[in-house]
């Protein structure tokens, strides 16, 4: 069974709940904190195609980064380019925990989603 690479942040309750899924579907998978080693402009450049295009999906609007930078506001006029530059320097504005495998990808930990995608 191939290793998932799971981009999450230990103090995330969100990446535990979404880690003890992954376990309890037997799946493999390495933990990186995205907070050191955010996912590479590839990667955030193919769960971009996978969300349509939708870039503001891709962003944790809860976190302290994203509010402290006013990102609510900016985001309606920074491009796709400057928005995937952004959260690579940066993996607080990261939406977490970010899988990307075989052609599929999530951000985020919504239950019925992690279904469709992990069973």
């Amino acid at each position: 069974m191939k290793v998932l690479k799971v981009y999450e942040y230990a103090n995330c309750s969100t990446c535990k709940k979404a880690l003890k899924f992954l376990s309890n579907q037997r799946y493999a998978y390495e933990k990186v904190d995205i907070t050191q080693n955010p996912p590479s402009m590839t990667e955030l450049k193919a769960m971009l195609t996978l969300y349509g295009g939708n870039y503001r999906r891709l962003f944790n609007t809860s976190g302290h980064a994203y509010q402290d930078m006013n990102l609510k506001d900016k985001l309606t006029t920074m491009s796709a380019e400057d928005a995937l530059k952004l959260l690579a320097k940066n993996g607080r504005l990261i939406k977490r925990p970010f899988v990307l495998f075989d052609g599929k990808g999530v951000v985020g930990f919504e239950l019925d989603v992690w279904k469709k995608i992990f069973s």
